[in-house]
């Protein structure tokens, strides 16, 4: 994605083209009621919810629920007293179920540029403040660009953990997005989000194809690319947490797709200064101490990476600094450090406790 000219706007929509901005903002303004009006499910499909989330879920008011599109869960665990920003919060399930985690003493801040969205979540702050019995709202909604943040006041590094739900596929400017994430975070937060990819690049032409776009196709990532922009906006290793291959049982929409492989996945990257492009053997060993909620006797980091509680494990450099210098440093000790390099670690291969690769439709 190239950088935007001086004739583009805050949400990267330049002149001359058409806008996937008013495209997205029709497909989910006015076009979709609910979530039943979805064709294609790429914006449906969920990852099992955890039991803590699961036990939130009722206090939610039910328009939020139903007028709510996602195709994941990304709500990272350790969210207590926490700054938890959300990009694309739409009618705002993610920010309440937030707005519970981090607790009254945390943050939550929602960012949606469709304005009948953004009214749903407002419409419910005081009834949400209520169902979880705080004396004061930990919710700001703000309706705007995820591309520009800065215009809507947050500030460099001052958030802990920026989440979003199938949302950064809809932007036409995706590398600002992931500069903009990176400014906000602090050191050591973490970036956790669910979002749509493919296994090549989708044909410019569809781009606009206000179905295919509204939902949440023709502007995927190509996993390549994503890995690339990534890199070039600071960070050097990220990892995925889930991954699902999708079927969308749309012959029309099959059509227009041609062969192309949809997944969703839900990344998890930290603010992090040395982090390495690959996986480095300093010889250190982690040890889980059982202490994230709902896990435990194991925590998996990524599909790669479970961490059996008491049980020691050779990490590599990266995960080290994953786990110790970040809030997951509570639930973990890391024995060593990078004094002596033993060459490159052989040990990131598919140790998972779950079953995060799961195959065929997601909903």
């Amino acid at each position: 994605m190239s950088e935007k000219n001086s004739c583009c706007d805050a949400s990267g929509d330049c002149c001359g083209s058409p806008s996937v901005t008013d495209i997205v903002k029709e497909y989910y303004g006015k076009t979709l009621q609910s979530s039943d009006d979805l064709l294609s499910g790429a914006c449906c499909c969920a990852d099992d919810l955890p039991a803590e989330i699961g036990e939130i879920l009722p206090l939610i008011a039910d328009e939020i629920l139903t007028k709510f599109y996602g195709c994941g869960s990304p709500l990272p665990p350790l969210l207590e007293g926490m700054t938890v920003l959300d990009l694309g919060c739409g009618t705002g399930r993610d920010v309440y179920i937030a707005s519970k985690l981090v607790g009254e003493t945390g943050r939550v801040i929602g960012v949606d540029m469709t304005p009948e969205q953004i009214a749903v979540a407002k419409k419910y702050q005081d009834e949400q403040r209520e169902r979880f019995g705080y004396k004061s709202s930990n919710v700001t909604l703000l309706q705007g660009y995820i591309e520009d943040l800065k215009s809507l006041g947050i500030e460099d590094n001052s958030v802990d953990v920026v989440i979003s739900n199938c949302v950064i596929n809809l932007s036409p400017a995706k590398e600002q997005v992931f500069k903009e994430i990176y400014r906000v975070l602090k050191p050591g937060g973490e970036l956790f989000f669910a979002d749509v990819f493919s296994d090549r690049r989708i044909p410019e032409a569809l781009a606009n194809d206000p179905v295919l776009r509204g939902e949440c196709l023709s502007g995927v990532l190509y996993t390549e690319d994503f890995r690339r922009i990534m890199a070039k906006c600071g960070w050097a290793d990220f990892r995925y947490t889930n991954i699902r291959y999708m079927d969308f049982d749309n012959e029309e929409i099959e059509a227009k797709l041609g062969f192309a492989i949809f997944s969703s996945r839900t990344v998890r990257a930290f603010k992090l200064a040395d982090l390495e492009d690959s996986c480095e053997d300093y010889g250190q060993v982690a040890y889980y101490s059982g202490g994230i909620a709902g896990s435990p006797h194991f925590f998996d980091l990524d599909t790669d990476h479970c961490f059996i509680t008491g049980k020691p494990t050779l990490v590599c450099g990266n995960i080290a600094s994953m786990l110790s210098d970040t809030r997951y440093g509570k639930a973990f000790k890391v024995i060593g450090n990078r004094s002596t390099h033993y060459g490159v670690f052989g040990g990131c291969g598919d140790d998972s406790c779950g079953d995060e690769l799961v195959t065929g439709s997601c909903c």
